[in-house]
């Protein structure tokens, strides 16, 4: 169901618990009537309709996940009082909340002393990453060239130089292409990526951490899709240890408003060693006047910042707390569960080609033919097709030598070819997920 009339009930007790607070202060004229803001909230409604159902398992194309019902609630009722986490003048509560949990979040990856914030989301987050290492280390940036476009581009705001480096056959960063730049000099950061935007795919975290021994540079970590899969069971071996590694790591990135079940934008940047907090230092003769304790927007690059975002992160924590055998982590490994039930069924039919297994719960895949040029357009076709039936995938574009050695009997005719994309991130995906591949076998895209 769409709509659940009682979160609107545990809203309105919640509301009333939040009115006794202020309840001595004279209340203020709403002067706009009733019936005028629902006319616009119907409008703003009719609007809407014109969206894929992201809240639903049968949208399994982009990184879209539902935020939870309490998540939901929890940043409505914050904003009641709209708190920004800037300075404790503006959000004494939800910065308090804020603080607990980032540092929910740290114990998460081994981190017991950290230093972090949220922020609007992955792109903040690397920036701030980035920016403070650049001042630890200069040199140059180091990512894979399946890592997010935004490591590139920060790089060019930041003034700081880039160089992508060559991935292997599972779309990872190829350990010895990495060292092949290290050896020329002047690395300052090296991004591991912890769930690739395209595959999914985990970077060798242990063999780089070896690297950086000999090589000394930092590294900066973008969990900002896998950061949470730290917590699931059912990682394979190679996996479980590259997340085990994560305490080692000088700064890393993770996003709540994907697998943390927040709206956007709730990202988060985490340093293992509080002292960069001294790399933040600013005066403002107007702003941190309230408190001798930290303000939040003392270690930030970003001033005003939505308390809600903390109000809401906070109340999910406490509902489902983030522990290896709780509800959380359970559901999150269904849709791991969802996507490695998906690639053998399509692995196993004629109908389609596949590259290699997920790593967390993204699958790529493209119909079955013997030309990458007819794949492309066949992979187009299956995509709007599958959107006729209700199932809503994506496309992805591949450099063809990806491919080849999983497509040896494809001519490539041109130097990419289009799959399809899938995301299995909800956990009602292994629910539906025979559902889902009915309607896939279904599909008809050949002329």
């Amino acid at each position: 169901m769409f709509v659940e009339e009682r979160e609107f009930d545990s809203l309105s007790q919640a509301l009333k618990e939040l009115e006794k607070g202020f309840d001595h202060f004279q209340g203020r004229e709403n002067k706009e009537s009733t019936e005028d803001i629902l006319e616009i909230l119907i409008e703003v409604a009719e609007r809407m309709k014109d969206n894929y159902p992201y809240h639903h398992p049968m949208y399994a194309g982009q990184m879209l996940k539902p935020p939870h019902p309490v998540a939901r609630l929890a940043y409505t009722l914050a904003l009641w009082l709209n708190p920004n986490n800037h300075a404790l003048d503006g959000g004494r509560a939800s910065s308090a909340m804020e603080k607990e949990a980032v540092a929910e979040l740290a114990h998460m990856f081994g981190w017991v002393e950290h230093l972090g914030h949220l922020c609007s989301g992955g792109t903040m987050a690397n920036m701030e990453a980035l920016w403070i290492s650049s001042q630890i280390q200069p040199g140059k940036i180091l990512a894979s060239s399946q890592a997010h476009y935004t490591h590139s581009r920060l790089s060019e705001v930041l003034k700081l130089d880039f160089s992508p480096v060559p991935v292997d056959s599972l779309a990872k960063m190829d350990p010895k292409a990495l060292e092949d730049i290290l050896v020329t000099g002047h690395v300052g950061t090296v991004v591991v990526t912890l769930g690739t935007t395209g595959f999914g795919s985990l970077d060798p975290l242990p063999e780089i951490l070896e690297l950086k021994k000999q090589y000394g540079f930092r590294i900066h970590v973008d969990a900002a899709y896998g950061g949470y899969f730290r917590l699931v069971d059912n990682l394979d071996c190679k996996g479980q240890k590259i997340f085990d590694c994560l305490d080692q790591v000088d700064s890393l990135v993770v996003d709540p408003h994907k697998h943390g079940l927040q709206p956007y934008g709730c990202g988060c940047v985490l340093f293992p060693d509080p002292s960069v907090g001294q790399l933040y230092k600013h005066d403002s003769p107007y702003t941190y006047f309230t408190s001798g304790s930290l303000h939040l927007g003392e270690i930030s690059l970003e001033c005003s910042r939505p308390g809600a975002s903390a109000v809401a992160l906070w109340a999910t924590m406490r509902l489902l707390p983030l522990a290896k055998s709780g509800k959380f982590a359970r559901n999150l490994a269904k849709g791991r569960r969802a996507a490695l039930y998906l690639f053998e069924h399509l692995k196993n039919n004629s109908r389609y080609l596949t590259i290699f297994p997920p790593e967390l719960d993204i699958i790529v895949f493209a119909p079955q033919a013997i030309q990458a040029s007819t794949i492309s357009e066949y992979s187009k076709r299956f995509f709007e097709r599958a959107a006729e039936l209700d199932l809503h995938l994506a496309l992805i574009e591949l450099h063809c030598e990806l491919v080849k050695e999983y497509w040896p009997h494809v001519n490539f005719d041109q130097t990419t070819v289009t799959c399809l994309r899938s995301c299995l991130m909800k956990p009602e995906h292994f629910e539906w997920i025979e559902k889902i591949i009915q309607i896939l076998d279904r599909i008809e895209f050949e002329d």
